[in-house]
Formats: C-alpha cells, sequence, structure tokens
C-alpha cells in the first residue's frame, strides 16, 4: 500500500493530516498513538488536539508497515521496533521508494 507523497517539513502535523499520509482513518491513527506511547508522544494544543512530529510520522510508517502490510499484531510490531527499529527502518523507506516507483511507471504507462 503506497504512501501519499507527502514531505516532512513541518514541525507538527495534525491527526487528520497522518491519516492521510497513511491512507487511514483518523481513529485508527489516535488508536495506534494509545498503543505506542514509547514510540509516539503527541503534543496538544491549546484547544487539545494531538500534534505529531516528523520522528512520530515516521514511527507511524513503520507501524502500519508491519501491521498492514506485515500482518504482525500490535504486539509483535511493538516489540519488533524496539529489538531492531534500524532494520525496520530501511525496509520501509524501501517500501516507500518501491512504491513511488511503481506509481510513477503506471504514471508513464497510462501517458503512452
Amino acid at each position: 500500500m503506497p504512501y501519499k507523497e507527502f514531505k516532512i517539513e513541518k514541525l507538527y502535523y495534525t491527526i487528520g493530516e497522518v491519516a492521510g499520509m497513511l491512507d487511514e482513518n483518523t481513529s485508527l491513527v489516535r488508536f495506534w498513538a494509545q498503543k505506542f506511547p514509547e514510540f509516539i508522544r503527541p503534543a496538544r494544543n491549546k484547544k487539545g488536539n494531538r500534534l505529531f512530529t516528523a520522528q512520530d510520522v515516521t514511527n507511524f510508517k513503520m507501524i502500519h508497515f508491519l501491521v498492514k502490510e506485515r500482518g504482525m499484531t500490535l504486539e509483535g510490531a511493538s516489540k519488533r521496533m524496539k529489538d531492531n527499529k534500524e532494520g525496520v527502518d530501511r525496509r520501509v523507506d524501501v517500501v516507500e521508494m518501491l512504491n513511488n516507483i511503481k506509481e510513477r511507471l503506471e504514471a508513464v504507462s497510462a501517458s503512452l
């Protein structure tokens, strides 16, 4: 499942922006934020809305990859992230790059 192209340039992202990047519901993003407190620590604005950092977004992508694409349980994903964070990082980056290449190739194919 390709991630929507979204450059990480902002200091904070809203829950809606994170959900859009992952192409998931905001309720799932909120749930994952609660289930992975050691990896995702949202700040809150004056209204009480959750605000996520670029590192939080990266961790959400790792969680998404492990749970949705690899089919791991939440507990398994948490353990994998604790034990092998660098290895998971690389896999998520590779999958994201391959999905971007696939989208570009499909666009070129459609334009022919």
